[in-house]
């Protein structure tokens, strides 16, 4: 299989990598799973339901908040936009509801090479965890759309964490302690497409933190969140880990 260019970016906050990588946490849509913009289109529908019409500044404001918190539990977002708990929720199970219904109707599918990378990585003897700032219910339709549950021996959402999602680490945290695949958190690595999901890695004290470039976010955000690394795509990581490893 032919693997994307990568390219390496270290700052001085970013772990450099000095362990054998034995447990590699993936996120899924942006990073794994290409949606084509459905967060925006679910969005649309959980504003409408709280009286916030497309077109006026109100939604203008929230969308760009939505854009810039990628990768963070979705509830957790909706609690910043909507204010009290109620309204929230109602917001995130309307969210859901229209992005499952977006993924039944079969408008997401893997990134390319995606599938491949994970078959190399299991095949290199690492573990791998796919995770996800949505709600489990969504995580599985998703899952369901790409005939995917067999691909890896875990998958998690923020509830499997305690509740908090990205930026939070607990979602690497609970990979690491029930995998049991890695000795050490420095054994794990966190490739996400937001800067939520390498700030999660970082502050898990993952060995290696990576941003693909096939999502939400760019390399400038990688950085500053501590990125050590940028790939054009997930299907970059097999060779990287090799390099670092030698396996």
């Amino acid at each position: 299989m032919t693997t994307s260019t990568t390219t390496s970016t270290t700052t001085s906050s970013a772990p450099s990598v000095t362990e054998d990588i034995r447990l590699v946490v993936l996120d899924m849509a942006g990073t794994t799973v290409a949606d084509g913009g459905l967060v925006e289109r679910a969005f649309e529908a959980a504003a409408r339901a709280l009286g916030v019409e497309p077109g006026t500044p109100d939604h203008a404001e929230k969308l760009d908040y939505v854009r810039a918190t990628m990768g963070e539990s979705k509830i957790s977002v909706f609690r910043h936009l909507f204010g009290d708990e109620d309204r929230a929720q109602h917001a995130n199970t309307t969210f859901e509801k229209a992005y499952g219904e977006l993924v039944d109707g079969g408008l997401i599918a893997p990134v390319p090479g995606a599938r491949e990378a994970v078959e190399e990585l299991t095949a290199d003897g690492r573990t791998v965890v796919l995770t996800t700032g949505f709600a489990r219910v969504t995580q599985d339709a998703v899952l369901d759309a790409l005939g995917w549950h067999d691909l890896v021996p875990l998958t998690l959402c923020p509830a499997d964490a305690g509740g908090r999602g990205r930026p939070y680490p607990d979602m690497v945290l609970e990979a690491f302690l029930r995998t049991k695949a890695a000795d050490a958190v420095r054994q794990v690595a966190v490739v996400g497409d937001t800067s939520y999901d390498v700030l999660s890695g970082v502050r898990a004290g993952a060995g290696l933190v990576a941003g693909v470039r096939t999502g939400a976010h760019g390399d400038g955000a990688f950085r500053e969140a501590g990125a050590g690394h940028v790939l054009d795509s997930v299907t970059g990581l097999p060779a990287l880990l090799r390099g670092a490893d030698g396996v």
